[in-house]
């Protein structure tokens, strides 16, 4: 097997290759290195991780998707992981609001709503692969700290 750099992280440590529901593989993946964060540094580098993932993700995405000569590749979870990182945002350690944002954001990517289904059919290469995620990321997020400032 040839190891290529480009390939794992397109596929965030390979979970996006998993023959069903990589998205939602990708996305589980991505709950520990937040998670992590969070306990350890805080707010701020789940909010540094989140943008580095998503600025690093958009070439990635796009070569790894012309790599496989596919618009937008399902085994692609970068594109998760840069959102599922902004539903997390406010979660801090709380199980519940991880749960809660890993719930909402699988939802809103999966239903495309509103601006995140218009960046998923308008927009091409890299940065349309990573936007609808980010604006899955966002709406999810503002409901995680809807439910912390009101819930928790």
């Amino acid at each position: 097997m040839n190891f290529s750099l480009l390939e794992f992280f397109a596929t965030w440590f390979f979970s996006g290759k998993s023959p069903k529901a990589p998205g939602t593989c990708g996305s589980l993946a991505t709950l520990p290195f937040v998670y992590v964060l969070a306990y350890f540094y805080g707010i701020y580098a789940v909010v540094l991780f989140a943008v580095l993932i998503g600025v690093v993700g958009i070439p990635v995405a796009d070569k790894y998707a012309k790599k496989l000569n596919i618009k937008d590749p399902g085994q692609i979870v970068i594109d998760e992981v840069a959102g599922q990182s902004i539903a997390l945002i406010f979660a801090g350690t709380n199980l519940y609001l991880f749960a809660a944002g890993f719930a909402l954001f699988r939802l809103f990517d999966i239903s495309k709503p509103w601006l995140v289904g218009w960046a998923d059919t308008k927009l091409n290469g890299g940065l349309g692969i990573m936007l609808d995620d980010v604006f899955a990321g966002i709406f999810a997020g503002i409901i995680v700290f809807l439910i912390r400032a009101y819930v928790f």
